[in-house]
């Protein structure tokens, strides 16, 4: 009995079953009577002796069964002479179609050898390269002749073959390389003669007098079933010429004139053959291809048997089989249940897990019928164990397949993906949709390649009559995914191979019509006609021809926007999208613009900048020294208070106290930033200043202070609003405020607004040289969703709401809903919220309330405990580590003690830290349900609590994400997440997200966020199902859920209701195409056990950035203490301490700097464009290389010095080439190689330079580039080969497709972005 990983009985598999139950709930089909053990050769001689008057074989001539034996045993005496006997091998090339081919066949088979066949015209290089594979004595020719192979061998006795004597050795094709072997023993082949005994014209029995055609080469292992299926019931075997058989219509006609009654053969030959030509035909087996079903409609009978079959050659000819009836069009073509002995099951290709009844998976097999590879190695690893299913021994046909009990349903190749419509569609399935649309005789796919170097899908069909592409179209519509549209082309036939399936290869590109493309069009459309086919290939378009139904993707959408921008630069690839015909593509493209003006080059920055900004950098880090020497003393004053250490001096504690509450405490941090912003930025008002002016310079500085302080955890708190008032902002009562105020004070928020988590009201952006500074006005009962941008100057008015992402670039009216960039009205605001007021549901008890002191005292004693989370993390070490050093009378001796324990220090902490966040988490969790709820409730702040605390986890340990690892975090979180699932720096709420199984979750992603509005917080659940990606900075809200194989885009959102299978792009979201990368699967989606040894081995190294900085964390004390020590301590060494604390600091900064450009070039060297698995060395070595710069080189100067040539300096030291008079505001340049950003052009806060995407787990490289004097606005990305002209802006909230071009002198908007119009000449800034 078989059971799985929980102990429940999936089938009776043995070998000895005879029982056909199958499994009530897994796709495990039950096993019939194994045949009787015999060899092919009893087959034969039972037949001679039972029917021997009666006539064998036919071609030139005919033979009985008793001459047929005569002639055969002449043969193995005469192979018996030259040594041929059991275990040996002979070669077959003989001529087709003739008595010597199947007298060559019987008579190695009755020698004991095996036979191996190449087909009379197979080249002679493949003939030499099968020969020698399979190291065969002797090869018949023609006319029988008998050529040796090897040095004569001595003569062998006559000697009948065992059960595990092999009994043919089949050569596959050798597509994907060398021709690989197959040998099958006699028990197999005889198992499958007597199997198929069973399971053919049971009532009537083939026997003599029946005619079977033997059409197929010898070289394909169904012409093995040709024979025996005459051989086995002393039927005629009949030769077909092999001209009759290439000439379809000829073969035909042959059948009529030799009375065959038996055939098995390919569906695209029979599509050719007239009913009439098969009224004498009693059995008809297909195998090989689809089938469609017009074909079977069309030839089945009531006094004919139609048989439907499938297997491979590695599992002798067929493993299953099912006898057809005419169908209706919704019905579908199966290809059976399993062939009596062979046992078949369905899994997961990736897990090797059966899959239900129902699912589609990959078809296995074991049994009787099992071959082997005579390729050792290949053989061990094609016919591995399965340990699921306790099957010892298995083939994995790679083919996927319906599992239903009442038969297979053929869903194409696993390993023959096409790179189109959002899931791994194969070639196979495209055919099947192919051949069921009406009027179809025979169809098949392939993939070409067009002028552009784009890939289409290409459906050949021959028609039965009359059919219309349009007709075809709307039928393909209906049964292929969403985003796939074959082109399609009316051909007279298919080419075949030997085999007789349809060579690929060999179907017609370019199409056969392009000769005379596009005449019949209409002057105007010639010219976009001709764009198309550079993406598309010359296939017959009309008017009316929509892009995409004629195979256009995503990526040949974007390739001919780049194309048709040349001559228009401010074309949209949205409204490609929108217009798809070739007449309103047309129509659009017509009413642009062909040129604009060219626009300024932006001023150089001025040169004294860069020192005022290094200066600011130093002044950060006074401070920075401060905190460590008050800091290092409280350290050491709680060694003497708590431990009496012997090698510490006694300390006051009340000056240190004081020192703590100024430096660290959040009421010393509000007001250090309050002093620092209101002197900063004294007296700015709204204006357009210069980029790197003074006035420009006094905002950048105080950002970078305000940055510095790390004050997240009072965002969403009462101290919120008190921080915007601090800095001088206007704030009404009641108003949540998520995110951090501008530092200009231009901002005025009203009664009861809400501002959710990285909303984007700073109330600046850079424009070239010119920064833009306003002040934004928030009406009253507003709602601004996370990661929305607000540009200066806007008003937005009293009750709109604005949905997470958008990009608010104008004013808004009242009460309107709007979302997306650029902005789009929805209708009426807060028709999703409750119509109560949150006070009066309070007041008649629908909802619960806290009162307001209580909330307060809430969030502060919740601040204190993230305070005190960092203490309590580190006392396991200290507890381990101080006993070793606490009596040591000398300093010196205590630092190399310390040195030697922080690995264990650092390990201790970590894991202290992590328990203790997951224990917060879950106490949260409990207060947490969907649902809404007032903010000022136990579920608002449990909220709050948990976004803080993993805000806080993702920077403190940076390393647990995008990693082997993250999954299982996110469960211990309180996540549901599956098998084989990529999760990156996620934001979520844990317990309330369900993570189906093989989904992947990019940066930046965000899933079940809490909304907020006017008091109210409505707290929804999240489902990924299987197999969905969300890209980076996508959101998936709550209450919205994804089907399986769902897409959504990087810096997308979700629509309410996306299909299965579906793509999105965008924050006003639009459903779009989608392409796939094809991989091997060991390399992404089912990795072996090696590999992920492998991949959390080097993943492991993650944790070195947080010991290199406890190291050096433990330098900075060693280095003060031996000043201290120097200066002769007391108030003298102090002295010395305050004075150099700053040097020592910033020394070590600059180590924790230098350290990732080191850790780069060791590491990976240089980036280069390309393409990478998962499971590649590649991609662990560059997130380890981008541990090392997160924890180590942004905390330290990076974040300080973002638009500063400090930040520069170190950008080009990675590998990016940056220009003169840049101003870069992100270190979110990913792979920095890839990186150009050429002289004078600007990157505002919040961009990504996305130079890499992971769609199906192959990480893609490729250049990112930003042109002279270019803009990239705040909070936008650029995708993987995109790149912006000379003078272009990007504004704020916008995304660059992948290899999208934007032109030079443009202004561009949106996700995706559109053109804006705009003069080219720009004003120049106000000075200062």
């Amino acid at each position: 009995m078989l059971f799985n990983e929980k102990g429940r009985t999936l089938a009776h598999v043995s070998s000895a079953c005879i029982s056909p139950v199958d499994d009530p709930d897994y796709a495990i089909f039950g096993t019939e009577e194994v045949p009787a053990p015999r060899t092919l050769v009893d087959i034969f001689k039972a037949t001679v002796e039972a029917y021997p008057n009666d006539i064998a074989l036919e071609a030139s001539d005919a033979l009985t069964y008793r001459e047929l034996s005569q002639r055969v045993e002449a043969q193995v005496q005469r192979l018996n002479k030259i040594g041929v006997g059991p275990g040996a091998r002979v070669g077959i090339r003989v001529p087709s179609g003739t008595l010597d081919l199947y007298i060559a066949i019987l008579s190695t088979l009755c020698a004991g050898a095996a036979y191996v066949p190449v087909d009379w015209d197979d080249p002679d290089s493949r003939a030499d390269t099968v020969w020698a594979e399979a190291d065969v004595t002797a090869v018949y020719g023609s006319g029988l002749s008998l050529e040796l192979q090897k040095e004569s061998q001595d003569k062998v006795e006559q000697k009948a073959p065992t059960l595990d004597d092999d009994a043919w050795i089949i050569f596959t094709s050798g597509s994907t390389g060398k021709p690989k072997g197959v040998a099958i023993t006699h028990r197999s082949a005889a198992a499958l003669v007597d199997a198929e005994s069973r399971m053919y014209l049971t009532d009537a029995p083939l026997g003599p007098g029946d005619r079977v055609m033997a059409g197929l080469s010898v070289a394909f292992d169904a012409s093995c079933e040709e024979m025996w299926l005459a051989w086995r019931y002393g039927a005629t075997l009949v030769a077909a010429p092999r001209d009759t058989v290439r000439s379809a219509d000829a073969l035909g006609r042959w059948i009529t004139d030799h009375d065959i009654t038996a055939i098995s053969t390919v569906p695209t030959l029979a599509s050719f053959w007239s009913t009439k030509s098969l009224e004498k035909i009693r059995l008809l087996i297909f195998g090989g291809e689809a089938l469609p079903q017009e074909l079977i409609n069309r030839l089945a009978a009531p006094d004919r048997e139609l048989w439907n079959t499938y297997g491979p050659t590695e599992a002798t000819v067929i493993c299953s089989g099912h006898r057809m009836v005419p169908i209706d069009d919704d019905m579908p073509v199966r290809i059976g249940r399993p062939t009596p002995g062979w046992q078949l099951a369905v899994i997961d290709p990736e897990t090797e897990e059966p899959v239900r009844w129902g699912e589609t998976g990959e078809l296995v097999v074991t049994g009787v019928g099992l071959g082997r590879y005579l390729d050792k190695e290949k053989d061990a690893k094609t016919y591995a164990p399965i340990q699921a299913l306790k099957w010892q021994r298995a083939y994995r046909t790679g083919d996927l397949v319906v599992a239903e009990k009442e038969g297979l349903i053929f869903a194409g190749r696993n390993d023959d993906q096409i790179k189109f419509g959002g899931r791994r569609m194969e070639l196979g399935e495209i055919d099947r949709a192919l051949a069921s649309a009406p009027g179809v005789l025979a169809a098949a796919a392939a993939k070409q390649k067009t002028p552009a170097g784009s890939d289409v899908i290409v459906g050949y069909i021959v028609p039965d009559g009359e059919i219309t592409m349009a007709d075809t179209r709307r039928h393909l519509a209906d049964v292929l995914p969403g985003g796939i549209a074959p082109t399609l082309c009316f051909v007279d036939s298919l080419p075949t191979k030997t085999s007789g399936k349809v060579d690929r290869k060999a179907l017609p590109w370019p199409l056969p019509e392009s000769d005379d493309f596009g005449s019949d069009l209409p002057a105007n459309l010639q010219w976009l006609a001709e764009k198309w086919s550079d993406q598309l290939g010359k296939i017959p378009m009309e008017e009316d021809s929509n892009f995409f139904d004629l195979g256009g993707s995503s990526v040949a959408i974007a390739k001919l926007a780049v194309d048709l921008r040349s001559t228009y630069p401010t074309l949209d690839i949205g409204a490609l999208y929108e217009n798809p015909t070739l007449s309103g593509m047309a129509d659009y493209v017509s009413q642009l613009k062909q040129s604009s003006g060219e626009r300024r080059m932006p001023e150089k920055i001025p040169w004294w900048s860069g020192i005022f900004q290094a200066a600011v950098v130093c002044l950060i880090y006074v401070l920075n020294a401060a905190r460590y020497i008050v800091g290092s003393l409280l350290v050491v004053w709680a060694l003497d208070f708590f431990f009496d250490a012997a090698w510490v001096p006694e300390i006051a504690f009340w000056p240190l106290a004081v020192g703590w509450v100024l430096l660290f405490s959040i009421p010393g941090k509000m007001a250090q930033i309050t002093i620092v912003a209101r002197l900063a930025t004294a007296g700015i008002k709204p204006g357009v200043y210069g980029r790197g002016s003074w006035t420009h310079l006094r905002v950048w500085a105080a950002e970078r202070f305000l940055a510095f302080l790390k004050l997240e955890s009072i965002l969403g708190t009462p101290l919120a609003p008190l921080l915007f008032r601090l800095l001088g902002c206007t704030v009404g009562r009641g108003a949540q405020l998520a995110t951090f105020p501008p530092v200009t004070g231009l901002a005025e928020i009203g009664d009861y607004a809400t501002l959710e988590q990285e909303v984007d009201i700073n109330g600046y952006w850079i424009d070239g040289d010119q920064v833009h500074i306003g002040k934004i006005t928030v009406g009253n009962w507003v709602r601004l969703g996370l990661r929305t941008f607000v540009n200066p100057g806007v008003q937005i008015g009293d009750h709109a709401e604005i949905l997470p992402g958008s990009s608010v670039s104008t004013d808004v009216a009242n009460g309107q809903l709007y979302s997306g960039s650029p902005l789009t009205h929805h209708g009426e605001a807060g028709l999703t919220w409750p119509e109560i007021h949150p006070e009066k549901a309070a007041a008649e008890g629908a909802v619960p309330k806290v009162a307001s002191l209580k909330m307060w005292i809430l969030y502060l004693l919740s601040m204190g405990w993230m305070s005190l989370l960092p203490v309590l993390a580190i006392l396991p070490g200290l507890l381990l580590v101080l006993p070793q050093v606490v009596t040591n009378e000398h300093y010196e001796e205590v630092f190399p003690a310390l040195a030697l324990w922080v690995p264990v220090f650092t390990l201790l902490t970590i894991v202290s830290w992590v328990t203790l966040v997951i224990f917060s988490v879950r106490l949260c969790s409990a207060f947490i349900k969907p649902g809404y709820f007032l903010q000022q409730s136990l579920t608002g702040w449990a909220l709050w609590l948990t976004h803080s605390l993993l805000q806080k986890t993702l920077t403190s340990t940076y390393f647990l994400y995008a990693g082997w690892i993250t999954p299982a975090f996110m469960r211990m979180l309180g996540a549901r997440v599956g098998e084989n699932t990529e999760i990156s720096t996620v934001e979520t709420i844990p317990h309330l997200t369900s993570i189906g199984n093989h989904c992947f979750l990019a940066d930046h992603s965000l899933c079940t966020s809490a909304r907020y509005r006017g008091g109210w917080v409505h707290v929804g659940t999240t489902v990924i199902a299987d197999g969905s990606f969300v890209g980076n900075s996508g959101i998936v809200g709550a209450d919205h859920d994804l089907p399986a194989d769902s897409l959504i885009a990087v810096l997308s959102s979700t629509p309410e209701r996306p299909a299965r299978g579906s793509s999105w792009l965008g924050r006003s979201v639009r459903q779009i195409p989608r392409s796939q990368v094809s991989a091997e699967s060991e390399q992404t989606f089912n990795p072996s056990n090696y590999l992920k040894f492998a991949r959390a081995f080097v993943e492991l190294f993650r944790l070195a950035p947080a010991m290199i900085a406890a190291y050096l964390d433990l330098f900075i004390v060693w280095a003060g203490t031996i000043v201290y020590m120097h200066w002769g301590m007391g108030a003298a060494g102090m002295r010395a301490v305050v004075l150099l604390a700053t040097p020592i600091v910033l020394g070590a900064g600059v180590i924790a700097s230098l350290l990732p450009i080191l850790m780069k070039w060791i590491l990976v060297g240089k980036f280069r464009a390309g393409n990478h698995t998962l499971f590649s060395t590649f991609v662990w070595r560059g997130e380890l290389v981008d541990n090392f710069g997160e924890m180590l080189a942004v905390p330290s100067l990076v974040r300080m010095s973002l638009g500063s040539p400090l930040f520069n300096l170190w950008a080009r030291l990675m590998g990016a080439r940056i220009g003169k008079n840049v101003w870069c505001e992100t270190w979110w340049l990913p792979e920095f190689d890839l990186i150009i950003i050429e002289d004078r052009a600007t990157v505002n806060r919040g961009t990504v330079l996305q130079t890499h995407l992971f769609h199906d787990r192959v990480m893609a490289l490729e250049q990112v580039q930003i042109k002279c004097g270019a803009t990239l606005g705040a909070n936008s990305f650029m995708l993987p080969g995109s790149a912006l002209g000379e003078r272009a802006t990007i504004h704020p909230g916008s995304l660059v497709l992948r290899q999208d071009e934007v032109p030079r002198d443009t202004v561009w908007q949106g996700n995706p972005i559109s053109a804006l119009e705009e003069s080219g000449v720009q004003s120049t800034p106000t000075s200062d």
